[in-house]
């Protein structure tokens, strides 16, 4: 059986989504951190990371981690994140005295909890850390913001289900494996790179074109600044190509007009799914 690691503890979203992207059954390795995430995975037998969430924006820190880390962006999934208030059993929500549960969960669901301003919102590291520790310390008066899977996992009852303002959420998550993952060269569609560019007026539009001219859609573009190296910047692309056929010949071209190029991964384009 297949250990794939995570960010968070059991019944974080990223289980929700490794789950849902291995179809085999797999074992899940909790990592504390991203940074963490990699390494376990190096490891074992892969990971899945977050890398943008459709609210939220992109998860910035994690494309130098995936550039560093020798590992292959073998896949993605589209997970809508629902988020659920739960407790100890037996209480209703006006016995609520305080929420606990990530920055971004308590961002995404203010809305619903303006309807009970006797309740504090605690930001805290986790969404199923959250519900854990109110699963282990069995308190009374406090709540957790997480998933599903969270409640059935802590034994919590959920007082209210998809408390989350936004019901079009979805976070994409990447799938990472080892470079000798076998890949069949047949089916892959979409493409992640990166690379820096000359500091050359036109540099960054005569890449696009590239792209353009040979039948690759841009999914998405990311900069970020080079350390060190003052207003030079990395790019971290993602595009789809209609035609696999034509990988090597785009990736030879690209490769002559850029610096430090790099294929992250290939694979197919991610399937969204319901939390």
């Amino acid at each position: 059986m297949k250990k794939i690691a995570i960010q968070g503890v059991r019944g974080a979203f990223h289980e929700i989504a490794a789950r849902n992207y291995h179809k085999d059954p797999i074992d899940i390795v909790p990592a504390i951190t991203f940074n963490d995430l990699i390494i376990q995975s190096k490891k074992y037998d892969g990971g899945m990371m977050a890398i943008e969430n459709s609210i939220a924006g992109t998860l910035v820190q994690n494309f130098p981690l995936i550039r560093e880390s020798t590992l292959d962006v073998t896949g993605e999934i589209y997970l809508r994140i629902k988020h659920n208030l739960m407790a100890m059993p037996g209480q209703s929500i006006d016995e609520i005295d305080e929420v606990f549960s990530h920055p971004m969960a308590i961002a995404q669901c203010r809305t619903f909890f303006k309807k009970y301003p006797h309740i504090r919102l605690v930001e805290a590291e986790d969404t199923a850390l959250s519900a854990k520790k109110i699963f282990q310390s069995k308190q009374k008066r406090v709540g957790a913001i997480a998933s599903e899977m969270a409640a059935n996992l802590y034994e919590l009852e959920i007082l209210s289900r998809s408390i989350e303002t936004n019901k079009q959420n979805y976070t994409r998550f990447l799938s990472l494996e080892k470079k000798d993952a076998k890949l069949d060269e047949s089916t892959f569609e979409k493409v992640s790179i990166c690379f820096a560019l000359p500091h050359q007026i036109g540099s960054l539009h005569d890449l696009l074109k590239i792209l353009a001219d040979h039948g690759a859609n841009l999914t998405k573009i990311q900069s970020f600044p080079i350390i060190g190296n003052r207003w030079n910047y990395m790019f971290y692309v993602d595009f789809v190509l209609a035609d696999p056929a034509v990988f090597g010949s785009t990736i030879s071209v690209l490769k002559n007009k850029t610096e430090d190029f790099l294929v992250l991964g290939r694979y197919k384009k991610g399937i969204h799914y319901e939390d």
